[in-house]
């Protein structure tokens, strides 16, 4: 009976180990189309804790693909930095991945560096789309703005000035 907790235990501390590691994995391919060589730096942090998920370094030649090593399908951030050894010079891209990721394909050229996610809702060019549609979405609501400002005046300023009261007494 007593090996039957034990291994029960096992079960346990092993799943609990392994948790995270079973939601699968994404491919990260890398394309040069670049007419010299530049070093590139791949890291991922968890998001909330900055810690440190995933962290590899190449140096991509003219032309040429490399495969690194598949990060994990949970929610990161993923920072690429393209660094020119003669002008010193760097480049730095970042996206979020997430469960639903599925690829991730990242482009160097002479001038420029760009992250394509490829996910089960459809492909995308990476964070670079997402601020245009916040964007969008900023001026849709500047339009019904004169709405939220008036309630908000009214109660941040009934709030701010319970707080100045309660504060100078």
């Amino acid at each position: 009976m007593a090996a039957t907790i034990a291994l029960s235990g096992c079960a346990d501390a092993l799943q609990e180990h392994y948790e995270g590691t079973f939601q699968g994995l994404v491919p990260i391919e890398i394309h040069s189309e670049a007419e010299s060589h530049y070093d590139v730096t791949l890291e991922a942090y968890k998001p909330g804790t900055n810690r440190q998920t995933y962290d590899e370094s190449y140096t991509i030649t003219a032309n040429q693909s490399a495969t690194p090593p598949h990060l994990e399908a949970t929610e990161q951030h993923l920072r690429v930095t393209k660094y020119e050894r003669q002008s010193e010079e760097q480049t730095t891209e970042e996206a979020m991945i997430t469960p639903n990721t599925k690829s991730v394909i990242i482009r160097i050229t002479g001038d420029d560096l760009t992250i394509e996610l490829s996910s089960d809702d459809g492909e995308s060019s990476g964070p670079a789309a997402e601020p245009g549609a916040e964007g969008s979405g900023t001026d849709g609501p500047g339009t019904t703005d004169p709405e939220p400002n008036d309630s908000e005046r009214t109660d941040g300023g009934t709030n701010e000035t319970d707080s100045a009261a309660d504060t100078g007494a």
